[in-house]
């Protein structure tokens, strides 16, 4: 079967800005549906577990404190715990060993768990912690999770508007020439992009699709590193030098984007592209910006032949490649 790129442009899906993640959803029935979401358990995860399980669905929502997890989602009906450190391979194949003695079908998997400009750490044999968390433990866990994911699923990569700060820096990926935050996190959300615009032709033939996005600016716990220039650094600017603020969502329109990826009928038959605002998003320009909210994604980005590159490094860092 021959694959074909879905267009990088708008379908009208009638949604926006603020839609929420229950929007999204009305309508659409997720009984006897299976979904994973990692990081499910703050922010913008929590309101996709909530809007999922309260559309029928089950979730597991692994998380690298258990109890934690369990204390903030206490409540929700349908929620299956468990205990997964991204930045851990092991960890990674701990939990995913636990859900394959399951035996059960993931119908949706939504990688939402990230870090974001954190002090510099190395991780395993040397791997930038964010690249490891964000990028790496997610590429393991649907390599391992395959099994369970082929057969009428989707796989939803929740990048960032920061994916424009860096491509992936193939000559210096773990920084040994001096750390900079921004770039890290700038390669790791790439890394996002780019895993979900190869994880879709690989998977197209196995009627599963992959698509990745960018939630929107939303106030949540990710940005606990951030100081006063690291915000400005977040910042657009218009051609006046003026910053362009960003208009903040609630969470429940954070997680709206993501859901929509994940369930809804009207992105049937189509995959490997990048949302924004519960819509496919255009390429931005050279500055990195589209018109008015939307910020578009960046060429790199999504570039099918750095896609490529991006996964047969991946596989070769991690030892997994489900399609090999």
């Amino acid at each position: 079967m021959t694959y074909t790129r879905t267009p990088q442009q708008p379908i009208g899906t009638g949604f926006g800005l603020h839609t929420t993640a229950a929007e999204v959803l009305e309508g659409i029935d997720l009984s006897g549906t299976r979904a994973l979401v990692t990081g499910g358990y703050s922010g913008i995860g929590i309101e996709m577990v909530r809007a999922l399980t309260g559309a029928g669905a089950t979730v597991l929502a692994p998380a690298r404190r258990p109890e934690q997890a369990r204390e903030a989602l206490a409540g929700i009906p349908g929620v299956i715990h468990g205990e997964l450190d991204l930045a851990d391979q092991a960890s990674v194949a701990a939990y995913a060993d636990e859900v394959l003695r399951g035996g059960q079908h993931l119908d949706i998997v939504i990688d939402s768990a990230g870090i974001m400009a954190c002090p510099e750490q190395h991780v395993g044999p040397g791997w930038e912690l964010q690249f490891a968390t964000n990028h790496l433990g997610h590429f393991a866990l649907v390599n391992r999770l395959w099994p369970l994911i082929t057969g009428g699923s989707r796989v939803v990569s929740i990048s960032s508007g920061g994916h424009q700060f860096s491509g992936i820096r193939w000559e210096d990926p773990w920084f040994a020439d001096g750390y900079d935050k921004w770039l890290a996190y700038g390669q790791s959300k790439s890394a996002n992009v780019l895993f979900a615009v190869e994880l879709d032709r690989r998977g197209a033939d196995h009627d599963v699709r992959a698509f990745s996005l960018h939630p929107g600016a939303i106030l949540t716990p990710l940005g606990r590193h951030l100081e006063s220039e690291d915000v400005e650094k977040l910042l657009s600017y218009g051609s006046d030098g003026k910053p362009l603020m960003p208009e903040f969502k609630s969470p429940e329109a954070g997680a709206a984007t993501a859901v929509l990826a994940a369930t809804s009928p009207l992105l049937d038959g189509l995959g490997g592209v990048y949302l924004e605002d519960c819509e496919i998003t255009p390429v931005a320009n050279p500055e990195g910006r589209v018109t008015g909210q939307a910020l578009g994604v960046m060429p790199h980005a999504i570039d099918p032949d750095e896609a490529r590159r991006l996964w047969a490094w991946s596989a070769d860092l991690t030892g997994l490649d489900a399609f090999s």
